[in-house]
């Protein structure tokens, strides 16, 4: 049933029809979340008293609940409060995302034992990726990144990745908001990696995070589109791949990834090098 089904003809100011469904205890529960979700360190209730120009004692039951039900939590480094995994884990729970992990997770399985090399599946989120899957490097050494992990899509390998392979309209849209919030230097570097991975049809960069990686990664499609960049941080050591053997394996992997996500015609433009 429509929600508004029910309403007066002649109610028509669209602002005065949402007010009339407001539900203030859900929307200071949102403010929260989403405050807490934009900044990249832990907020005391004070802070996001602050933030939020609403009193302490407004919020202090909010906070409780959202506490209670597991979907803010006590920071680990630091005062203050933090999000918990939950709603990144409700999120994966989707059919599209789950669809993703159900055919990459035993590709990577197989990608990781056969390279000797940890990898992990990343996806957009505004102007962030965000690691979704992992499978770590088999033996007792290697290097992993952990799910739930963040970064710019300007500053990570796994951007490069799904900036580079979206069709143009789409990369247009994200050129926009990207270079509006990015500093000239850091653009440039970025637009170079992404030129690179046009000609060569992978990404690789060393780490500017860890020294002695090297990330290599490849675009999954579905239905034509990039959905997810799959990701090795390699590390050169005694029985591994060579890197020039890792990366083929992984464009088989994303091959075998993407055509049982309907991205066969995209994939199969895509050669390997």
């Amino acid at each position: 049933m429509n929600l508004h089904q029910n309403l007066r003809d002649d109610d028509k100011d669209t602002e005065t029809t949402v007010l009339k469904y407001r539900a203030p205890a859900l929307e200071k529960g949102l403010d929260v979340l989403e405050l807490l979700a934009a900044h990249k360190r832990p907020l005391t209730l004070s802070q996001i008293s602050a933030h939020l120009d609403r009193s302490v004692s407004e919020l202090f039951r909010m906070v409780q609940v959202l506490e209670n039900r597991g979907y803010v939590a006590p920071a680990l480094r630091g005062d203050g409060l933090e999000l918990t995994n939950k709603l990144f884990s409700l999120g994966m729970s989707r059919g599209p995302s789950q669809n993703l992990l159900a055919s990459a997770m035993p590709v990577m399985q197989g990608l990781s034992e056969s390279t000797r090399q940890s990898c992990h599946i990343a996806i957009a989120s505004d102007n962030q990726i965000v690691v979704i899957a992992r499978v770590e490097a088999p033996g007792d050494l290697g290097f992993s990144v952990r799910v739930g992990h963040q970064a710019p899509v300007v500053k990570s390998t796994s951007g490069v990745t799904l900036f580079s392979f979206q069709p143009h309209k789409m990369k247009e849209v994200w050129r926009a908001q990207l270079m509006a919030e990015t500093a000239p230097d850091t653009w440039r570097t970025f637009d170079e990696l992404c030129q690179f991975a046009q000609k060569n049809n992978y990404v690789q960069r060393r780490s500017d995070f860890t020294d002695g990686i090297t990330d290599i990664s490849c675009p999954i499609f579905s239905d034509g589109t990039v959905i997810a960049a799959l990701t090795i941080p390699y590390i050169r050591s005694l029985g591994s791949e060579s890197l020039e053997d890792a990366t083929r394996k992984l464009q088989t992997a994303v091959q075998t990834i993407s055509k049982s996500l309907g991205g066969v015609d995209t994939v199969e433009r895509i050669p390997i090098r």
